[in-house]
């Protein structure tokens, strides 16, 4: 279990800590925070209570395998990525921008915190938007991109809050006053989702 931990106390600053936060892509596990009442602030990737917030999520197990194939595996469910974002009103090239983002086109992906397959939905996000079996790709698929879309409609049209919203929750971008997170991974999500966006469309 790797515990990592910044304290700070009046003018006293002691820390364990940055090569992480600075090394994002090489972390393989989700990263939580949780600030105490006294103003230490403590990082850990397996969270002991709700009182702490993830900032940052890793890539599931097998992404960078999955991208040395990912024109093939795209082709596999490009018919299903328009079906969904027709049905749902969205641009099938968003869909596709955010499915590479998360998973490389790898319907087999798990994440280190339990999300699942291409759209790398967690349990509740998969039943409350209707897929049965995350695992499926068309569920996934189908109910991921309805998620998208209720996050666009929330977030009034607002396409890097609405993606951000998808990478660190829709209350996270409202904590911030409807910025995007103060979080490196997902500020780097925000621009690779609306670079391969803007690429494809």
């Amino acid at each position: 279990m790797l515990v990592i931990w910044l304290v700070i106390n009046k003018m006293k600053l002691l820390f364990v800590f940055f090569g992480l936060l600075l090394g994002v892509t090489t972390v393989s596990a989700d990263i939580y925070k949780y600030t105490a009442p006294d103003g230490g602030v403590y990082y850990t990737d397996k969270p002991p209570n709700k009182s702490y917030k993830r900032i940052i999520r890793s890539k599931p197990k097998g992404y960078v395998a999955a991208f040395k194939h990912l024109e093939k595996n795209k082709k596999q469910y490009t018919s299903i990525i328009a079906a969904a974002a027709e049905k749902h009103g969205l641009d099938p090239n968003l869909v596709h921008a955010v499915i590479q983002s998360e998973s490389a086109y790898d319907a087999k992906a798990i994440s280190s915190a339990g999300a699942v397959g291409l759209m790398q939905l967690m349990p509740e996000t998969a039943r409350q938007y209707g897929a049965d079996d995350r695992k499926d790709p068309t569920q996934n698929i189908f109910a991921g991109t309805r998620y998208l879309k209720y996050l666009i409609g929330l977030f009034d049209g607002n396409l890097k809050l609405s993606i951000a919203a998808y990478n660190a929750g829709e209350n996270t971008v409202k904590k911030y006053h409807n910025q995007i997170p103060p979080y490196p991974e997902t500020q780097n999500y925000v621009k690779q989702v609306l670079s391969l966006y803007n690429k494809k469309s």
